[in-house]
């Protein structure tokens, strides 16, 4: 029950666009839209329209369940460098600077966290066998 989303060509550093996927990488999606829409970062109101795109994903392929029962999480956000486009600028003694604009490309996928799931999630506790000393001193 997957959904994804994917944003090309965005004319902001990858550098840039990797710290706010940072913040919402493994959040519910109702705190990851909250945290996207007060963040002052310019890649941020990018971010939250990609995953109202990915939610609206989720919604077309899952018709049956309520949105508010699936308790959709971003299982992962991935931030790849696009193009870069190479400009000059022009520099002292008739010299030129390169000037390289970057651009990124996004994939987010969503996932629904059911019951089953967060029982695998949690670390099962392996039972282990209590030997006593005198036991091992035996066997050798």
């Amino acid at each position: 029950m997957e959904a994804v989303a994917k944003l090309k060509n965005v004319p902001t550093s990858p550098r840039k666009m990797r710290l706010v996927a940072d913040l919402i990488r493994g959040e519910r999606v109702n705190k990851a839209l909250n945290i996207l829409k007060f963040e002052p970062k310019q890649g941020a109101a990018r971010l939250e329209k990609l995953l109202l795109s990915a939610i609206s994903n989720w919604q077309q392929s899952n018709e049956d369940v309520d949105l508010e029962d699936a308790d959709l999480y971003v299982k992962s956000i991935q931030v790849d460098s696009g193009k870069i486009l190479k400009r000059l600028r022009p520099a002292p003694q008739g010299r030129a600077h390169r000037i390289r604009k970057r651009s990124n490309h996004v994939t987010l996928v969503l996932d629904s966290l059911s019951p089953v799931q967060e029982e695998v999630e949690k670390p099962a506790k392996k039972e282990t066998k209590k030997t006593k000393k005198s036991d091992n001193k035996e066997d050798k």
